[in-house]
């Protein structure tokens, strides 16, 4: 059984030693850590910016450098083990202990501790900052700026239900393989939704469809299901939100919505989305 190369590092050419006698590769080397310094930054398939993406990372996130040629770099998210390519002016290999992550939707990382100060520097939710010290209503961050403090939260500090979170993101534009308030899709909702509460989640629909909670019936009318149950289709994923609506990021309004779960199963059936896969179920919550 092969390995999944969304969550490897391997190609003919180059590999992580940890896959050493798991797969064949001309060599096998140790990543570099290091962290992604762009507000967001784009998972490529290939060295190419007309090449796919498939997910995001966030300022802050760490990562394992494989490779940097050119103006590209390969590399693996620490969190969810995604593997692909990006800029390589996107990322640093300086390494800060993180201590907040932003909590708002987004925020501005200002020059000096004043909103007053022309800035076109942001964070998106979920972005992890090294904070050094407080000026006034601001924070200091050690790769330079400050952040309004009341943006942020302490790093060991979650929200306490993740479906607000993902409320909080209502009428975020679509974006496939995206992960942040400008833009997101329907597993990345869901990952950054429950990131924000302290649960890992992986990054795909079809992976948390696998992994997440437990499995439980579809009822036939599909009522009855509980707040914070995930609705699954084939390639879509929703959350929901009561009893009977869900929150999706989703190409039909082009945004993250909430919907009728019975009209959105039907619409998604006509239109060639197929029946409801899957529903799962987080233990406890």
């Amino acid at each position: 059984m092969s390995l999944d190369p969304r969550r490897n590092a391997y190609r003919a050419d180059l590999a992580d030693e940890r896959l050493k006698g798991h797969v064949e590769a001309a060599r096998f080397i140790k990543g570099t850590a290091g962290s992604i310094s762009a507000p967001v930054s784009s998972l490529h398939r290939s060295a190419s910016y007309d090449s796919g993406v498939d997910t995001q990372a966030l300022s802050g996130e760490s990562i394992l450098i494989f490779e940097q040629k050119d103006d590209w770099a390969w590399i693996q998210l620490t969190t969810d083990n995604y593997v692909g390519y990006v800029p390589r002016s996107d990322i640093s290999t300086a390494i800060s202990d993180i201590t907040h992550k932003v909590h708002a939707l987004r925020t501005f990382v200002y020059p000096d501790a004043s909103l007053k100060t022309p800035t076109d520097r942001y964070l998106s939710m979920g972005s992890l900052v090294s904070v050094t010290g407080h000026e006034g209503d601001y924070s200091a961050l050690s790769n330079g700026g400050y952040v309004y403090t009341r943006h942020l939260a302490a790093i060991d500090t979650h929200a306490a239900d993740f479906v607000t979170v993902a409320e909080s993101l209502l009428n975020t534009p679509y974006l496939w393989g995206g992960k942040s308030s400008l833009g997101i899709d329907c597993s990345g909702l869901v990952q950054l939704s429950l990131a924000q509460a302290g649960i890992q989640s992986p990054r795909d629909s079809s992976m948390q469809e696998e992994e997440l909670g437990s499995e439980i019936t579809i009822p036939d009318n599909l009522y009855g299901l509980k707040r914070g149950d995930f609705v699954f289709w084939k390639g879509h994923v929703g959350i929901m939100i009561n009893p009977r609506r869900m929150i999706h990021a989703n190409g039909w309004t082009m945004s993250v919505a909430v919907e009728e779960l019975a009209a959105a199963a039907l619409r998604i059936r006509e239109s060639g989305g197929g029946p409801i896969t899957r529903i799962r179920r987080l233990k406890d919550y």
